[in-house]
């Protein structure tokens, strides 16, 4: 299947502004997710961002980089304008999303997140992580996947939550926010309107599943480090200067 790797990039983080252009080790933030998303091998790798400053630094450490508006209220509604910008042919049949908060992490994971197309009923593909820290089991900024195990590294998306779930004994999943979309996915997901649980939650996953689309997670060993706050800057700064 034809792959495009499409990575989000905007300034106006609330909690870290400019965090994109952020140095580590050397080089922008956003260059290292971008090498990681390269080094995944998928296929094409490309940009997303409404800062033109952005594009430039991309473009200089030679990855390719495409504007887009600045009105966006998601990364979703950013990667199908870049698609249909960077393909409007509509050649590509899957959309990978990687944020662009993500300096660390692991390439084979990015991959990872494609194996869950090979059930053809499911729409969107994600990642999760068993939680091993108790703190997070009941910490409301990591979000649990509640899902029906289809095996020992997957599951059947149920439901999304701040909140600890599901109750009684068994492993919690951290969601990681990297998503695979089959493109006839992308087009109705961004087509939807925000749904009431979606708002309650603020997770843009549960319209998808309101909307009564497939979403799988694989799950994965490797939980990466998003770079929210200062506090998590430094730490990008000292795995990557190691």
């Amino acid at each position: 299947m034809s792959i495009l790797v499409l990575i989000p990039a905007r300034m106006a983080s609330t909690r870290l502004p400019g965090k994109p252009l952020a140095d580590i080790a050397g080089s922008p933030m956003i260059v290292h997710v971008a090498r990681r998303a390269a080094e995944a091998g998928l296929g094409r790798v490309v940009v997303a961002t409404d800062t033109p400053a952005v594009a430039e630094a991309v473009r200089a450490h030679g990855f390719e980089a495409v504007m887009t508006r600045a009105d966006h209220e998601s990364g979703s509604d950013r990667i199908f304008e870049a698609l249909g910008a960077v393909d409007p042919g509509g050649k590509v049949e899957t959309i990978v999303n990687v944020q662009g908060d993500l300096p660390t992490i692991d390439p084979a994971i990015i991959g990872a997140a494609l194996r869950p197309f090979a059930e053809p009923s499911v729409d969107i593909a994600t990642l999760g992580v068993e939680i091993a820290d108790a703190a997070e089991k009941t910490n409301p900024n990591v979000v649990k996947i509640v899902g029906s195990p289809l095996s020992t590294t997957r599951l059947r998306a149920l439901y999304f939550t701040r909140a600890t779930a599901p109750w009684g004994e068994g492993p919690l999943y951290h969601h990681v926010g990297l998503y695979a979309y089959r493109r006839a996915a992308l087009e109705r997901f961004v087509a939807l309107k925000p749904s009431p649980l979606e708002q309650r939650e603020r997770l843009e996953q549960l319209r998808a599943l309101e909307a009564g689309m497939r979403i799988d997670a694989e799950i994965v060993s490797s939980l990466p480090l998003g770079v929210d706050t200062p506090q998590d800057l430094e730490r990008a700064r000292q795995i990557l200067s190691t």
